[in-house]
């Protein structure tokens, strides 16, 4: 399967996990805050560790320099800090968002699964086990997000339908950002740029997202169980890294 296919498969897949949110309605509001609780744990650690052992030391190896890798990681931190201060955007986890400019969610959210789409793009232009890996990430932080913004939508007088078909929508762009990086970024180097920006897109996500969510939690048992969540996360992106070897 060429290139191209990886990425389409990629960002389709992705796309389609906005559709989770109509599995949960059938699940009662204790059950899916401990599913999110864990997914959340689990993502924090992954992405951490996938941002230092995967997609920096892969930068590091491309630039050759990284003093320059971590400048665009460093870019990447401020450019989403910047993403989600004047759109609004931030990831609400159990669903109790203090907004609800529901349009200006779907937007923030649309702009932020183009980036991801072109880091998808740009990453299976390194390698093909590499772009599964990166997906992975991206995936696994998309899956908690994407049942706390089905629930805003709702809460913000969405039906149901509307509201998975927007979330779907905004999902999407994930595809468009995926083709577009792929005829972009060997005329214009991006993939180089992108892998050390996501990375650091990456960090800000869990450092100011998924992280706090310990302090938020008073209970030192789910604290416990949050954190043996966060390091099965950081388990998996090693044994990738150590199996894949990339």
């Amino acid at each position: 399967m060429n290139t191209l296919a990886w990425i389409l498969l990629a960002t389709v897949a992705n796309s389609l996990i906005s559709l989770v949110g109509v599995f949960t309605l059938a699940l009662s509001k204790e059950r899916i805050n401990k599913m999110i609780f864990a997914m959340v744990g689990f993502s924090a650690g992954a992405m951490l560790s996938g941002a230092f052992f995967h997609l920096i030391s892969e930068s590091i190896e491309t630039f050759g320099d990284t003093t320059q890798t971590f400048i665009f990681v460093f870019a990447g931190f401020i450019a989403f800090f910047v993403i989600e201060r004047a759109l609004h955007w931030h990831h609400c986890h159990d669903g109790n968002c203090p907004h609800q400019v529901t349009y200006l969610i779907l937007l923030g959210d649309g702009l932020h699964n183009f980036i991801d789409g072109m880091v998808i793009a740009a990453s299976f232009l390194v390698g093909t086990s590499f772009g599964i890996i990166t997906t992975i990430l991206i995936m696994g932080h998309e899956l908690p997000q994407e049942i706390g913004d089905f629930g805003v939508l709702l809460h913000g007088g969405f039906e149901r339908r509307k509201a998975l078909f927007y979330n779907f929508l905004s999902q999407a762009a994930s595809i468009v950002g995926g083709v577009l990086g792929f005829f972009l970024s060997g005329a214009m180097g991006i993939s180089q740029i992108l892998l050390p920006f996501a990375a650091g897109g990456f960090i800000y996500i869990a450092a100011s997202d998924l992280v706090p969510e310990f302090h938020r939690e008073g209970n030192l048992r789910k604290t416990a169980g949050y954190f043996v969540f966060f390091l099965l996360g950081i388990g998996f992106m090693l044994g990738l890294k150590l199996v894949l070897g990339d």
